[in-house]
């Protein structure tokens, strides 16, 4: 961009001198001027003001005003510090739009006022009961209809010990984030840029890996629950003249022990060669999905986000009337093995996880001097369903514990009416669901690829997320076994390790390490490693 030399003079420069000052302050650009011409320009026009007496200190800004100008395309200090697409986007459509017209310093200003309300957006601010909801809306997800499972496995006492302290500690690194964040980072920044800030690209290559890894697990787990539901809801509404209503919803199923209980159903059989729980639907589901991956904008599917409050709302309705009509069932004392309590710690690595985008979503609070409060309501919300959904199933269910499946609605007939709308809403919205997932999952590879993303490079990562959806829906369909391996990995890293390493380079960078506090958080990460080791030492 260029300025003609006819400027005028007088207090008015001034002013949009002192403007310039303020978007020279943000200090996001680079320290060279690349642009000789604009330079000597600068230099022309300050020997000017001086030989007419008009030349202040102020006046000296418009240096540092237009070499931050020929320094548009530099790179922020802070990853996410200021939004370069929007600041490249005011650079075409109104800074170039300013030569080479005769500019008065009035119209200078306009502009840059623009210019440095770009630098920092306005976003729309909601209360702290919308940002509760927001966080447990956000970490409620299939571990849901998995947590009565994951209780069996580990035994109640230890059960609710574990539920208890792995949200606490899960809490207290999510905090972690936004403190660091807070000395650290900004409103736009999030983890990779954190790591990137603080350890190194290393660690930003890191945590983009294993948010790679948790959509990819996210991705196999919905793919499984569509084709699961899917099946159910076309049997049920082929045999809905047939079924008895009454009969049907008194009748419980235990897939993995058969003829434990005189409330046992035999086993269902296949209707149909041609439509197979984990041979045929998987590949259905596939023709479903796929036209669903390629739209240009995903956008419309936000639109069904209300689904998710709604799914777990009739969830939650869904154990306690079951719950209620069963009655209290408790088991003997348990006496299985300590190791067997791993899974669920695995599983509620994953269930607790929020971290990649906590400092988005607090970031939107209107009472940030709150977030920690706000942010403790939610991990309570959010502990107390699990535990509700999780322990009321175990001490309610009538059978033999061990019959317990990891879809817990695997466990009633397909007639049963409350189950049947349970697989109907929660299809329809893990089929909402899933494009969203699998954009973000096309994302983090794309930006790990070292290839420009065209419509064949778009397409061709779709149909290896669905290879590798269909594959595992039809020779390992179990979702708890892939939830808490998902959960122990990417816990390791996301939810124990990373936080811990970015509080204490913070701490080490504000003078505040002490040896303790490096103890503190190593013992984190070692928790976080043998969790994931303990996942190899359990038996199916």
């Amino acid at each position: 961009m260029r300025f003609l030399d006819k400027i005028p003079t007088g207090r008015e420069n001034d002013s949009a001198a002192s403007s310039f000052q303020s978007v020279d302050s943000f200090e996001i650009f680079g320290s060279a001027c690349s642009d000789y011409t604009d330079c000597e320009y600068c230099d022309e026009r300050r020997r000017r003001y001086k030989k007419h007496k008009y030349y202040s200190p102020s006046i000296s800004t418009n240096h540092s005003y237009c070499s931050a100008m020929s320094r548009a395309e530099a790179s922020p200090l802070l990853g996410g510090a200021a939004p370069t697409n929007t600041y490249k986007t005011l650079s075409r459509d109104s800074l170039d739009s300013l030569g080479p017209a005769e500019l008065t310093a009035s119209a200078i200003l306009s502009t840059y006022t623009k210019l440095e309300k770009s630098l920092k957006p306005e976003r729309p601010k909601q209360s702290s009961l919308v940002t509760i909801f927001s966080v447990w809306n956000t970490i409620m997800g299939s571990s849901l209809l998995t947590m009565a499972w994951g209780v069996e496995r580990a035994g109640l006492p230890a059960a609710l010990i574990l539920v208890a302290f792995m949200a606490a500690l899960c809490l207290y690194t999510a905090y972690v984030l936004l403190r660091v964040n807070k000395h650290h980072g900004s409103d736009s920044c999030e983890v990779p840029a954190l790591c990137r800030t603080l350890l190194g690209r290393w660690a930003e290559v890191l945590a983009h890996m294993f948010s790679l890894l948790v959509l990819l697990g996210a991705n196999i787990v919905y793919w499984i629950l569509i084709t699961n539901f899917l099946y159910f809801t076309v049997n049920y509404f082929v045999d809905l003249h047939s079924s008895n209503t009454t009969e049907y919803n008194m009748t419980l199923l235990c897939p993995r022990h058969v003829n434990q209980s005189l409330l046992l159903a035999e086993p269902v059989e296949e209707v149909s060669p041609y439509w197979g729980l984990h041979s045929t639907v998987p590949m259905y589901v596939a023709l479903i999905v796929f036209p669903l991956l390629n739209f240009r904008n995903v956008s419309f599917f936000t639109k069904f986000n209300s689904l998710g409050t709604l799914s777990v709302v009739y969830l939650l309705i869904f154990v306690l009337v079951k719950g209620y009509s069963w009655g209290i069932h408790l088991p003997p004392l348990d006496t299985r093995p300590v190791r067997n309590a791993a899974v669920l710690s695995g599983m509620l690595a994953l269930s607790f996880y929020i971290h990649n985008i906590i400092i988005t979503i607090m970031s939107n609070n209107a009472r940030q001097d709150k977030n920690g409060r706000d942010l403790t309501i939610a991990f309570l919300l959010v502990t107390v369903t699990y535990t509700l959904v999780g322990a009321v199933f175990y001490i309610c269910f009538p059978l033999a514990k061990s019959c317990i499946e990891d879809n817990i609605l695997n466990n009633f007939d397909m007639h049963d009416i409350m189950t049947a709308v349970a697989r109907i809403l929660l299809l329809f919205q893990v089929v909402t669901v899933y494009p969203l997932v699998a954009y973000m999952l096309r994302t983090e590879a794309i930006l790990l690829l070292p290839l420009k993303e065209t419509r064949t490079l778009t397409i061709v990562i779709n149909l290896s997320i669905m290879t590798m959806c269909v594959l595992v829906a039809c020779f390992c369909p179990s979702i708890g076994t892939i939830i808490r391996y998902t959960g122990a990995v990417s816990g390791l890293v996301h939810v124990f390790a990373l936080p811990s390493l970015l509080q204490v380079r913070s701490l080490q960078l504000r003078g505040r390490l002490t040896w303790w506090k490096t103890l503190f958080y190593a013992a984190i990460v070692a928790f976080g490693a043998l969790n994931l080791l303990m996942q190899f030492f359990i038996n199916e």
